[in-house]
């Protein structure tokens, strides 16, 4: 009985023993190449959303009262100074300058009668058959056809002159705008809405504002007394167009408010830039994209970072080389392929510079340090 109690005991614990799995070993740790931010020389962009005018913009109205008889022009269309664009109709004008002219001639026929008047008079007043009196009334009798001829004048220029309003040319060479009217529309000089506007494209304008601290980083970190010797020391800028290409004409700062909007709380300033081609359209939106070199940046490769929910992180490397990621702000620097750290990382800081989509919060890691010499090859 003894030994049949032993050996179940020992059946038991060998089937215990058999069930037995090995403990799982701990992940190996990894290796990942990783930096010390240090300070470095880089090129900095700010970026400002930008309205772009053209160079010259006009705004044709009509002076006169009138019907649309005729577009010659159409929406868009490039035209020249002095080109035919709108014909306004009004019969009125027509008829005064047929008016005035026929005046013109009555005028004519009384000073006429007048100078005839005059030279019968004459030779009768030297031969003392008439008095002087009757030589002065008939002088001045003519001086007075004389002005009413001036006067029908200038009504026929004046006529001539509302006639020529029916006809509107280009003041300037340019791009034809939206012609909201059609070939009836009543217009005059009142309307709301201008025939078109005509904008001289060759050179154009973006519209750019810095808030109050913008601007006074400006002004600390440009060199010159003035506001106007600080803009001649800005280096050329950069228009990036709606769809996110870059303009390839680079462009000035030329002029300055100077003067904060008690309104909007900013500073407005304004980039020209050349446009041979009429590739700009005034109206268009746009970016203005002003460099600055910094001294002392933060450079860190685009592939070390990752993005979450609008926000931009980084891996930070402890003492203990268990990671940590860390909100970041940047901006890109000229050739794209480097972030230059604003907020987030501080000189001496270690981060990870690849695999950063295989790390998490509070892992290990085997840091593999990478020189800064070869890892910012290129100019930065």
């Amino acid at each position: 009985m003894l030994m049949r109690v032993n050996a179940i005991i020992i059946a038991i614990l060998l089937s215990s023993c058999g069930n037995k799995k090995a403990a799982p070993q701990a992940d190996a740790v990894k290796d990942y190449a990783v930096i010390t931010l240090q300070p470095r020389k880089a090129t900095i962009h700010y970026d400002f959303p930008a309205t772009i005018q053209g160079q010259q913009v006009i705004e044709i109205r009509p002076k006169i009262d009138g019907y649309v008889q005729a577009i010659y022009v159409n929406e868009g269309a490039i035209v020249k100074k002095g080109q035919l664009l709108f014909k306004i109709s009004n019969p009125q004008y027509e008829q005064e300058v047929v008016t005035a002219r026929a005046s013109i001639k009555s005028a004519v026929a009384d000073v006429k009668a007048a100078e005839m008047d005059v030279n019968k008079v004459r030779p009768l007043v030297e031969k003392d058959i008439v008095s002087k009196y009757q030589l002065e009334s008939a002088q001045y009798t003519l001086e007075a056809k004389q002005a009413a001829l001036a006067q029908a004048q200038a009504t026929l220029a004046n006529a001539q002159t509302n006639l020529g309003y029916t006809v509107l040319r280009s003041p300037a060479d340019g791009v034809i705008g939206t012609i909201p009217y059609k070939i009836g529309a009543l217009v005059s000089s009142t309307s709301t809405d201008p025939l078109t506007n005509l904008s001289n494209a060759g050179n154009v304008y973006a519209y750019y504002s810095l808030n109050e601290k913008q601007l006074l980083d400006f002004s600390e970190h440009v060199p010159g007394n003035t506001l106007q010797e600080k803009l001649t020391h800005l280096p050329d800028v950069t228009l990036i167009l709606a769809n996110g290409t870059n303009y390839p004409e680079k462009g000035r700062i030329e002029t300055a408010s100077g003067l904060i909007s008690t309104e909007t709380g900013t500073a407005s300033f304004k980039a020209s830039f050349p446009n041979p081609l009429g590739i700009i359209q005034s109206g268009a939106s746009a970016t203005v994209r002003v460099p600055r070199t910094e001294d002392s940046a933060l450079v860190i490769p685009q592939g070390a970072t990752f993005e979450l929910q609008d926000k931009r992180f980084a891996y930070v490397v402890g003492k203990d080389n268990y990671v940590t990621s860390t909100p970041i702000t940047t901006t890109a620097n000229d050739n794209g392929q480097f972030f230059i750290v604003k907020e987030g990382l501080k000189a001496g800081d270690r981060i990870v510079l690849e695999g950063v989509s295989t790390l998490r919060d509070s892992l290990l890691i085997k840091p593999r340090e990478v020189r800064a010499d070869s890892l910012y090859r290129k100019e930065l």
